[in-house]
């Protein structure tokens, strides 16, 4: 329940909780896969909580949406589905992969987010949707198969293909990520992957943690705690790697 709580707190102030849950999941002796999909159902509220939050930020944009959220949803389903066909060795050599993938994602996130607000700031809004739907798929079966860092990538796609202020933008990708995590909930629920206890546990500390850092938000420094993080994140890689 710890490393849930903690991974809720960190998702609410700076992102990349699952670099602290998975790994936590894994050193308990659970299998990877098994261990990825307890995770990712135990983590779900917090996209809802993050889709609630943005909810304003959609207004005026159903046109993207209803071009988005299906593919969102289709590579979601697509990349809970490789996941359960991956063995659990051949996902076992991809975990220190994954971390560090997620832990590279997790690191640029606030140059990026720089750069696509330079990129974004105070252009119309124009419904150029149907350009992203192929990578906002394709970045939809990373998030189906291990999801740290889909975020990043969502937001770096919608800002290279559509024209608005960030914030907008980032109010679709909350929906983006909801639809992926939700259609993967969907394909894991009854795979037999679950372990159950751990994620009702989880799910508790999650939103604890959530609502933990909700209310600390102005005394937390995010940015020390993102790159806490990523140190964490690259550190249990590295070690990953040699076991």
């Amino acid at each position: 329940m710890a490393a849930a709580a903690a991974a809720g707190f960190v998702n609410a102030l700076a992102g990349g909780g699952s670099l602290i849950s998975f790994p936590a999941l894994l050193a308990t002796g659970m299998p990877a896969v098994t261990a990825n999909v307890t995770n990712t159902l135990a983590l779900a509220p917090g996209y809802v909580g993050g889709l609630w939050s943005q909810r304003h930020d959609l207004r005026g944009q159903r046109q993207r949406l209803q071009w988005l959220l299906p593919a969102a949803a289709a590579g979601g389903l697509l990349g809970a589905w490789l996941l359960l066909t991956t063995s659990e060795r051949l996902f076992s050599s991809l975990v220190p992969w994954l971390l560090l993938a997620g832990s590279f994602l997790l690191g640029v996130q606030q140059p990026l987010r720089r750069w696509l607000l330079s990129q974004t700031g105070g252009r119309p809004a124009r419904a150029e949707a149907q350009w992203a739907v192929l990578p906002v798929g394709l970045a939809a079966v990373y998030g189906g198969y291990f999801g740290a860092g889909l975020g990043v990538i969502v937001l770096a796609v919608l800002a290279l293909s559509l024209h608005d202020s960030l914030t907008r933008l980032n109010g679709i990708k909350q929906a983006i990520s909801f639809a992926t995590n939700a259609m993967a909930v969907v394909v894991f629920w009854r795979s037999g992957h679950v372990a159950w206890g751990a994620a009702a546990v989880m799910a508790v500390g999650s939103i604890a943690g959530g609502a933990l850092g909700g209310q600390l938000a102005g005394s937390v420094n995010p940015e020390r705690l993102r790159w806490g993080v990523v140190g964490v994140g690259v550190v249990l890689g590295l070690l990953y790697f040699r076991r």
